[in-house]
């Protein structure tokens, strides 16, 4: 290592150093492929472990399940970012693989909610849990890791190897899961098939152990530890000292928030839309989506070796600003090309609720314990569960919510009264009926699903996810010194995409089933990445050029 102008130089990398850093993605990948598994088979889970609450709050309740990994997250950037700024980078690799190899495998054995009740869904989240806590050691620990090896003027190429681990073990989930499906039948993965790839994790668990089990410590590390600079109390010196917790806040809400908004709605919220409420069938929306990931992933590489030339601020800045302005119109052109009749029919005979907004509820009860029986409620609630889109009239009081699609007025009822069951029944035939002769689709018809236009819509999604996501790696890394670095950037990249980023699907949805416009949910990337466009533009600094030796 050879010092330049003040900045540090490295020789070119050699083998040992390539392989070490192959061997960190590569048991990276898996560890977010065991991590994924429960967003991408969120629909079989919610039938499995929480069966015995209504559909609508079972989905909501499985998507905070899928959350709650996210919600722990900068708890374990906490507990293992410590840990790796005073033990290691290598040994805290070990500790996350095994404890989330372990919790996946466990999920594909546990009983669902007929079998144990109510303690399916608290052991299924516990899981998950331990899931986020391992996974919040891990990503600090592997773009620490990487950029500490990497040349000066290519940390943000090198790191963005990194960056693609995640899109790549959500892509690996997904083949694993249409190859079990394709193999074994719709009706046989359905009813147990899809716990397959949750007990294959055992066998990525051994590859995985084995090869963190290569790799060679940092050299930073090894180097501050020689010299007895490590740091003793690292949680302390990151957030008990004012100049290391401006930077840390400043690279949260300046950028961890908006990448992690803008990550999710490309990846995960663009899944969910399809499946629930374009009613586009799992099979055709993993393909799509996996289509989408393969066209995508490459641009990781790319954006995070531009930001090597240009900077790492201006491709994250205007991956943020240009995901908000286009969302409304790519999710809403979604529409038009994977499911037209649903179009259609919305334009032809759209859907109005005629209700006092007195009686509706904002109806987000993921435990199951509330009933919404009113007319309002029960009128919501019905279209919520088919994602259906439709606009609010406000009705007098003491008025029976009414439903009306096209021309024809459906009127509700009382879900208290004493004949709710059988009224109840009569009503749901009835708008049944009226859907259908409406032209509203059950489901998405394959035939008219247009493939190359829904892949490239999603393909432009994913690309935004890699200008923000590709050289973040690196700029959190040159934001602070090598003794607290781990549990410094660890902090603001898993709050922002454990808590902003987590918490975007069950969030989206249930600001639909509120609003009952199906893009509203929009509404939530849209303002945290403007947000983040905003105060980053103002406070956030360049770091490509910054010598991450300096401070140790």
């Amino acid at each position: 290592m050879a010092t330049l102008g003040g900045q540090v130089s490295h020789a070119p990398m050699t083998s040992d150093e390539k392989r070490v850093i192959f061997a960190s993605s590569l048991g990276t990948v898996f560890e977010w492929y065991d991590f994924y598994l429960a967003g991408s088979l969120a629909a079989y889970i919610s039938k499995s472990f929480f069966s015995g609450i209504n559909p609508t709050a079972a989905f909501i309740f499985t998507l905070l399940g899928f959350a709650a990994g996210f919600a722990v997250r900068p708890f374990g950037a906490l507990v293992f970012g410590r840990l790796g700024d005073m033990v290691g980078r290598k040994y805290t690799f070990l500790i996350t693989i095994m404890i989330m190899g372990l919790s996946t495998f466990i999920v594909g054995f546990l009983p669902g909610y007929a079998s144990i009740g109510f303690a399916s869904p608290v052991i299924f989240i516990a899981m998950r849990l331990l899931q986020g806590l391992a996974l919040g050691g891990e990503y600090g620990g592997a773009a620490t890791y990487v950029a500490e090896h990497a040349p000066a003027n290519r940390r943000g190429y090198y790191t963005s190897w990194i960056q693609t681990t995640a899109t790549l073990g959500l892509f690996l989930s997904l083949l694993v899961i249409l190859g079990v499906r394709t193999a074994m039948g719709e009706e046989s993965f359905g009813a147990w098939g899809w716990r397959i790839p949750f007990v294959a994790s055992l066998i990525l668990l051994a590859v995985s152990v084995w090869i963190r089990l290569q790799l060679s410590e940092s050299p930073a590390f090894e180097r501050i530890k020689a010299e007895g600079k490590t740091s003793k109390a690292p949680l302390t010196e990151a957030f008990g000292q004012w100049k290391n917790l401006k930077v840390v806040i400043v690279a949260l809400i300046g950028l961890t928030a908006g990448q992690a908004v803008v990550w999710y709605t490309g990846q995960f919220y663009a899944l969910f839309f399809l499946t629930q409420t374009l009613k586009v069938d799992g099979t055709s929306a993993n393909i799509l989506i996996a289509l989408a990931l393969l066209i995508g992933t490459p641009f990781f590489v790319f954006f995070g070796s531009l930001s090597d030339r240009i900077g790492r601020k201006p491709v994250i800045m205007v991956g943020c600003l240009i995901a908000a302005v286009t969302y409304f119109p790519l999710f809403k052109a979604l529409t038009h090309y994977a499911n037209p009749t649903l179009e259609a029919a919305e334009q032809r005979a759209p859907i109005v609720v005629i209700a006092n907004p007195d009686e509706c509820s904002f109806q987000f009860n993921p435990v199951g314990t509330s009933k919404f029986t009113s007319s309002c409620d029960i009128a919501k609630s019905a279209l919520a569960k088919s994602g259906l889109n439709y606009s609010n009239v406000a009705a007098p009081a003491g008025t029976m919510a009414q439903i009306k699609v096209g021309d024809t007025v459906i009127d509700t009822y009382d879900g208290k009264a004493a004949d709710a069951k059988e009224k109840g029944a009569v009503f749901t035939k009835t708008l049944s009926g009226t859907l259908k002769s409406a032209g509203y689709p059950a489901k998405a018809d394959p035939s008219q699903l247009n493939w190359p236009m829904t892949v490239a819509i999603l393909a432009v999604l994913v690309i935004y996810v890699t200008m923000v996501y590709g050289p973040i790696a690196a700029m959190l890394v040159e934001m602070f010194p090598t003794r607290i670095r781990y549990t410094s950037m660890s902090l603001p990249y898993h709050i922002g995409n454990g808590w902003f980023g987590g918490f975007l699907p069950a969030t989206a949805f249930a600001i639909v089933a509120a609003r009952g416009n199906i893009y509203s949910g929009l509404w939530y990337p849209v303002a945290i990445a403007l947000g983040t466009f905003v105060i980053g533009m103002l406070f956030v600094k360049e770091t490509k050029d910054s010598n991450i030796y300096a401070q140790d």
